[in-house]
């Protein structure tokens, strides 16, 4: 390809709207547009881009024994509606003109069921693993960073089927081993870490999260024994109880006039938020339950439905809170509460003393509340949402916190979205039997953002030579100086010859120009055709370390390639590496 040709409108000015690195460097190189918010144009560099980490992608699949199939973008409401997940907030649903709904699938799990459950009907047929490469579409509520979270966006889906649990773990391996692979010839070296599993369920997950300041979660991670989960499922040790020295004092009623909130009641009463005790009033079923958190804190709902036995669990409603507590919202409080409501604690109340609670009166907090003496806790555990010096569960170090860029989620699905759907097989004791699922989700689009988000400088982005726009770039800094010229053009016909993707920049702009551009694009090889190609030289330039080579035109080409094979092997490596041992990244 010719510069000339190449169709990459790039700008100088860094765009007001991009806040991530990514996205400037992504809008600013011409690989991205905005078409609206969180949806975008790829433009030739962006989509050629995606296309190379689709290559490795399957590669990487098919290496695993995974089949290719395409499924529909647009999925008829009935497949959503068998498992519930017709009325999530994040679909866009649409009418055809005889007035059936439809949505555009967001995940596929119930199509590719949907599929299995029809065709496949022995134990003889497993185990089976089929995924796609398909654009998706969520209705995200703040789409940002450009591909990072968008509205349309291109996924790998995946989905095992198999016969037992023992079948499962190995296929969720094997896909474990794919997705570690891909990252590291990619150039990312993501967290693997335990999380929430949302909108999709099942049994056990973990998430790929690419370590960046920018990142929207927050990681929780044991720099000890490398424990590490998202904020919304990590878990916090358990310590012995230090209870204080401080003598009881008297329970008192005092009058709060409109403080609900935290700030509003720690402002009026002159007490750090440290010395409240949140009760946060929930249903689980038809139980009406009492949570009670450090005033500080946040309380973690999937540890709170953990530990009542239950799938999840839902704020009470005003209707509700009014009858347990005879209080408007805001200010219920374990004392005197309704017999019927369980109350529970996170650990860390355990340890207090003379501490605010609601009043369960309007505009009316108590002051010196105390566990034993004024209420009773059903059960003490860990209930709270992970910070920062936190102890670990798994060792007796404390937790640190990074954020981080998720690019991958793997779930143990089991039988959730088979038993619904009435997908089973015959097994070899005739009897019919749910198909034990897994599903595995990769962002090919967020990594089109992920890695330049890891991978750049103050001049562009630093691409991997697998997945780089053009993996050599040469320069003709002057088009009408004959030895430059024909020194490029010998160098660039001599590569394409070899199989090297690349590109000839051969534009009547000044150096200059040319250098930015080609540092900013950040293609892994650069070959300037410059002054010195009178004395029969070029200079050839790797972008990730700035080292600068003259090498005699007629080693030139030789030159190249042995770096290009360098670059390509120590990408092989990296996921040679993480493939015999996942976490050592």
């Amino acid at each position: 390809m010719r510069a000339s040709q190449l169709f990459f409108p790039t700008l100088r000015e860094v765009p007001a709207e991009a806040e991530m690195i990514s996205h400037r460097l992504l809008l600013r190189g011409g690989f991205i547009r905005k078409v609206a918010a969180g949806i975008y144009d790829y433009l030739p560099l962006g989509y050629k881009v995606i296309k190379k980490i689709e290559k490795v992608v399957r590669e990487e699949m098919d290496a695993q024994g995974a089949q290719e199939i395409l499924m529909p973008a647009i999925v008829p409401a009935e497949l959503y509606q068998e498992t519930g997940r017709w009325n999530l907030d994040v679909l866009f649903r649409l009418k055809d003109r005889n007035d059936r709904d439809y949505s555009i699938g967001f995940t596929h799990e119930e199509v590719v069921t949907d599929i299995i459950r029809r065709d496949l009907r022995s134990y003889r047929q497993l185990p089976l693993n089929l995924y796609q490469i398909q654009s998706k579409g969520r209705d995200e509520a703040r789409p940002r960073g450009g591909t990072v979270r968008g509205r349309e966006f291109i996924m790998l889906d995946a989905y095992s089927f198999d016969r037992t649990w023992d079948d499962l773990d190995r296929a969720y391996d094997k896909m474990y081993a794919a997705f570690s692979r891909t990252f590291a010839r990619c150039g990312l070296a993501p967290l693997v870490v335990e999380a929430e599993s949302g909108a999709i369920g099942g049994k056990e997950n973990q998430e790929y999260m690419v370590v960046a300041d920018s990142g929207e979660d927050i990681i929780l991670v044991c720099e000890k024994c490398g424990y590490a989960a998202n904020a919304e499922k990590a878990e916090i040790g358990e310590r012995p109880v230090k209870k204080s020295d401080d003598e009881l004092q008297p329970l008192e009623l005092v009058d709060t006039p409109n403080a609900r909130t935290i700030e509003q009641v720690t402002s009026f009463l002159k007490r750090s938020p440290k010395k409240l005790v949140k009760t946060l009033i929930y249903k689980a079923g038809e139980q009406v339950v009492a949570a009670l958190v450090r005033g500080d804190r946040d309380l973690n709902e999937a540890k709170l439905a953990s530990m009542l036995g239950v799938k999840s669990v839902e704020m009470a409603d005003p209707e509700t809170i009014l009858r347990v507590t005879k209080a408007d919202v805001g200010f219920a409080g374990p004392v005197g509460l309704d017999k019927s409501v369980k109350i529970v604690a996170d650990r860390e109340v355990q340890g207090m003393m003379n501490f605010v609670v609601g009043g369960n009166k309007t505009d009316a907090h108590y002051i010196n509340a105390n566990i034993g003496r004024d209420f009773e806790v059903s059960e003490f555990g860990d209930l709270r949402v992970a910070s920062k010096g936190d102890p670990c569960a798994r060792c007796e170090n404390t937790l640190t916190t990074v954020r981080g860029m998720e690019v991958g989620h793997i779930f143990k699905l089991g039988t959730l979205y088979s038993e619904k759907m009435g997908a089973g097989f015959l097994d070899d004791d005739g009897q019919e039997k749910p198909f034990i699922m897994g599903c595995y989700g990769m962002g090919v689009s967020r990594m089109l953002a992920a890695i330049p988000e890891v991978n750049s400088d103050q001049d562009g982005m630093v691409w991997p030579i697998s997945v780089a726009p053009f993996e050599v770039v040469v320069i003709l800094l002057n088009p009408d100086d004959e030895a430059q010229c024909n020194a490029a053009t010998r160098l660039y016909e001599e590569l394409q010859q070899q199989g090297v993707d690349v590109l000839l920049d051969e534009r009547d702009e000044r150096p200059g120009v040319k250098f930015k551009d080609t540092d900013l694009m950040g293609a892994p090889i650069q070959v300037v055709a410059g002054r010195l190609a009178g004395e029969g030289k070029v200079e050839v330039r790797l972008r990730s370390t700035k080292s600068k080579e003259e090498i005699s035109i007629d080693d030139a080409t030789a030159h190249v390639l042995e770096l290009r094979r360098k670059l390509y092997q120590e990408s092989e490596d990296k996921a040679q590496a993480v493939a015999v041992n996942p976490q050592l990244h």
